[in-house]
């Protein structure tokens, strides 16, 4: 699968580059504190410094990227964790896709408390950076976040406010998914009723299964509509079910990004 192959030719250009350069070199993350909300929950933020010239990737970091993962094991307090991704850039890999982002970035994290008291967060951090070569850094973070309502951060505030609209926020009227078999997998043919989201649209399409991997989408505008097509393939080359139900799809515009969660059949 090509998804395997770069993983592996990021892994193995990260040997030789680990003995030149620290993941502290190339980015650095800090925990920041946020806020306790009326329900209970509690909004953190995970601040990404990059070192000039590198970036890193978005939750679905594209064909030539290196997909994000978090590890919360050595929390405490700690029930639930949900993070929110502020709208990425299409970015240009040697000739290949990525999504990510260029420049600093803060992760907003929602975090929802086994009981009442402070919540200590341990998070072990995987995340791709690149500037010549992408290669694979881990950075682990830890803080304890307070009980009460705290102050509300502005880098976490904006971070918020810098999430694609929704479906409804978007205008989006209809979505209907066509799914035929493929060459290894499954195709499918998305249909989008909603206003332009300016310039040039990007697809992206989400499964929510890891053991997925979706090819780069082809997004083309008709009047009202954006039209995607892909390919999904198990990373295995087994049989699967794919829930059109469960599809996220993000269309990544000029002026605005939009999420829209599910289609239907056509």
């Amino acid at each position: 699968m090509k998804r395997t192959f770069l993983t592996l030719c990021a892994a193995l250009l990260s040997a030789s580059a680990a003995l030149a350069q620290s993941n502290s070199e190339m980015i650095r993350a800090t925990l920041l504190p946020g806020w306790q909300q009326s329900d209970g929950s509690h909004v953190a933020g995970l601040a990404l410094d990059l070192a000039p010239g590198w970036k890193t990737y978005w939750r679905a970091p594209g064909d030539a990227g290196i997909p994000p993962r978090f590890d919360w094991r050595g929390s405490r307090n700690l029930a639930a964790v949900s993070v929110q991704w502020p709208t990425p850039e299409v970015m240009d890999q040697n000739g290949m896709v990525s999504i990510g982002y260029t420049r600093d970035v803060v992760l907003p994290v929602v975090i929802r408390p086994k009981s009442a008291g402070d919540i200590r967060v341990k998070a072990r951090v995987e995340l791709g950076v690149c500037h010549d070569i992408c290669i694979p850094a881990e950075i682990t973070v830890t803080g304890t976040l307070p009980q009460g309502p705290g102050q509300r951060d502005p880098r976490i505030v904006a971070a918020l406010v810098d999430q694609p609209l929704s479906a409804d926020e978007a205008g989006v009227t209809r979505v209907s998914c066509a799914v035929r078999p493929s060459q290894g997998g499954m195709g499918v043919r998305a249909e989008i009723s909603m206003p332009s989201a300016g310039g040039r649209e990007f697809t992206i399409i989400e499964t929510g299964n890891p053991q997925l991997w979706v090819a780069e989408a082809q997004t083309t505008r008709k009047g009202r509509k954006v039209i995607a097509e892909t390919v999904v393939s198990h990373v295995d080359g087994t049989p699967f079910a794919l829930d059109r139900s469960g599809l996220r799809i993000t269309v990544l515009g000029r002026d605005h990004a939009v999420d829209i969660r599910g289609c239907s059949g056509q």
